[in-house]
Formats: structure tokens, sequence, C-alpha cells
């Protein structure tokens, strides 16, 4: 594969943000996706970015791992893996805009769903870790689908961990080892589909360095963060990804 100048410079800058996302401020992992999806085809892209994403796991996940919530992990992985099975039947059958419109308008449901219970429950009324056993399963199932067609599960965790009020570094721990798991399991998958070959490995190997600067930077940056404005750049980042993709 060859490209410009200017195509490289949009790519080293998703690189960045595909490390910054694994282990500073999560949701901006869409932003980056939606760069390659604009460099590259659809499908080409999907399989350049999952090599990206399995690298910044491993930074999150050596950072955070003892921070991570075993039981939310178990309520959510049954449905994942059925999600990500149900996702590769799918992208067999629909092409790109309709399977990416249909994870915009699970995800705006979602959204709608979690603003409810907020403001139904109130933030001081509502356990810190609690979510209904249908939101985990449905989260699970949807972030198995949206990672398998879009790699777009990290709004939709987004969204779950915000609904749990996880301090940062739990909201963190909790969602690296659950990509870490997933993003595995996928690679089975993307292969078979051949949006995984040596092209694309190729040019993960070069945009390898940029992925673990950003990384390195997340961790750099999220002490300097709050609380309150960490869970607000989520939620702020999560809905500008249900718009882009209901509208791309």
């Amino acid at each position: 594969m060859t490209f410009e100048s200017w195509q490289w410079a949009l790519m080293v800058m998703g690189a960045l943000l595909a490390g910054f996302s694994k282990t500073g401020i999560p949701g901006m992992g869409i932003l980056f996706v939606a760069i390659f999806v604009n460099v590259l085809p659809v499908r080409q892209a999907t399989g350049v970015v999952l090599p990206m994403l399995i690298l910044g796991d491993l930074f999150a996940v050596a950072l955070y791992l003892r921070h991570a919530q075993w039981s939310h992990l178990w309520r959510l992985l049954p449905a994942t893996v059925a999600g990500v099975v149900l996702g590769w039947f799918v992208l067999r059958s629909l092409n790109d805009g309709q399977t990416v419109r249909l994870v915009g308008g699970i995800m705006l449901i979602m959204l709608a769903v979690h603003l409810w219970r907020k403001a139904r429950a109130g933030a001081e009324a509502e356990a810190v870790g609690h979510a209904p056993r249908w939101f985990s399963a449905l989260t699970g199932l949807l972030a198995g689908f949206a990672t398998q067609v879009a790699n777009a599960a990290g709004p939709v965790m987004s969204l779950y961990l915000l609904s749990l009020r996880l301090p940062k570094l739990e909201f963190l721990g909790t969602g690296a080892v659950f990509f870490m798991l997933i993003n595995w399991f996928k690679v089975p998958f993307m292969v078979q589909l051949g949006m995984m070959n040596r092209d694309t490995l190729r040019l993960n190997l070069w945009l390898a360095p940029a992925v673990i600067a950003g990384a390195l930077l997340g961790r750099a940056v999220l002490p300097r963060i709050n609380q309150k404005a960490f869970e607000t750049a989520a939620l702020l980042l999560t809905a500008l990804a249900v718009l882009k993709l209901l509208f791309s």
C-alpha cells in the first residue's frame, strides 16, 4: 500500500489517538476510527485498526489491571461473544453503510436509556457499581456486534461503565481487560473475512510507535483530569460518536 504525505499525517494522528484513548480519555477511539475510515476503504480500515487497538490494550492492561472489576466483566462477556459472532454473520450480508447506521441507531437508544436512568435515580440515589442484568446483557451483545462490524464498541462500553459510576481508574481497568479479551477473540474472524492480511499488518508496524506514544501521553495526562471532567468528556465523545455513525 502506498500513501500520500497527508494520508500518512492523518494515520499517525489516528494512531496517537488510539493509544491515548486506551490510557487517557475513553471515547476518543471513535475519532481515530473515523480518521482511518476517511483514508482507507471501510473494510480495510477495520482490519488496520484492530492490531493498533490490541497494542493499546497491552499498555492499558499493564497500567490498570489491578483496578479491573471482574464481576462486571463476567456479566458482559457471554453476551459479547454472541455479539461478535452475530456481527461476523451480518458483515457477510449487509453493506458498510447499513451496518454502521444500525450500530448508531442502537447506540442512540442506549444513550437515551442511560440518561433516563440517571435522571430517574439521581446520582446520589443509585449505588455505585449497580446495573440491571438486562442492561448488562444488552450492552454485551451490542458491544460485541459493534466491535466486530466497525470497531465501535468503545462508546457502548463508555455508556455502560458511566452508568456504573465507577471511579476513573476502575473505569479504565475494567474496560482495558474487556477489550483485550474481545479484540484477541475477533482476530480469527477478521482474518477469515480478509480484513487482516500481510499488507495491513505491515502498515501496523509503521504506525506502532505512534500508538505507543499516545498510550504514554494518556497515562501522563490522566492524573490531571478530575472525575467529573472525565465522565463529562466520555459522555460527550460518546454522543459525538453516535452522530458520526448515524450521519456518516
